[in-house]
């Protein structure tokens, strides 16, 4: 069983938490022995997110337990996390407990913030990757990457590539076919109209 865990928390960008929910979730519902996705924020409770939705985490960081899999995601809510220095120690506790530590968009900055990306590839939205180099000069960014998976770190660019790079976590975790089942049962398969 692989029990995947999105962090919530006011202004998430919508799509980067609830499009790899779309994934994981539909992995967990075809196959419940395979896969559990929580949601959890730092009080469990309605998180408003940045464009007015509000979601709803049933578990605090205090309680959400073991992980196998953390994703943070991006969204005007990560800036201030990058100078609080209780959200960079939990961040910081999470990699020490959670194998497999994933991030889209912004999310990755807060990795960087944090010291998690000393080093190591990594992206994040367009519109912040000079941000996320200068955080950590050491970072690897790299620019036209839809996800950088660097084994037990996975970072994906903005937005909607956090549903790519959730798919590609499931290939990896469960199998290419199972990776498959759940991209058509969700019907995704991207051809942009414009």
């Amino acid at each position: 069983m692989t029990r995947i865990g999105i962090l919530l928390f006011d202004l998430v960008e919508e799509l980067d938490a609830v499009g790899p929910w779309e994934v994981f979730g539909v992995w967990a519902k075809l196959h419940p022995d395979e896969a559990e996705v929580v949601a959890f924020a730092p009080r469990a409770g309605a998180v408003r997110a940045s464009k007015g939705l509000t979601l709803h985490a049933d578990r605090s960081m205090a309680d959400v337990g073991h992980l196998d899999v953390f994703l943070h995601p991006g969204g005007a809510g990560t800036r201030p996390q990058l100078k609080d220095p209780d959200h960079l120690a939990r961040v910081r506790d999470l990699r020490e407990r959670v194998p497999l530590m994933t991030s889209v968009c912004t999310g990755s900055l807060v990795f960087a913030a944090a010291g998690l990306l000393t080093g190591r590839p990594a992206t994040t939205h367009w519109g912040a990757l000079d941000l996320l180099a200068e955080l950590d000069p050491t970072v690897d960014v790299r620019r036209e990457e839809r996800f950088v998976d660097d084994g037990d770190v996975v970072t994906s660019s903005g937005v909607s590539a956090g549903i790519d790079m959730a798919l590609h976590l499931v290939a990896r975790l469960a199998g290419v076919e199972r990776a498959r089942e759940v991209r058509r049962h969700m019907q995704y398969d991207p051809e942009p109209p414009v």
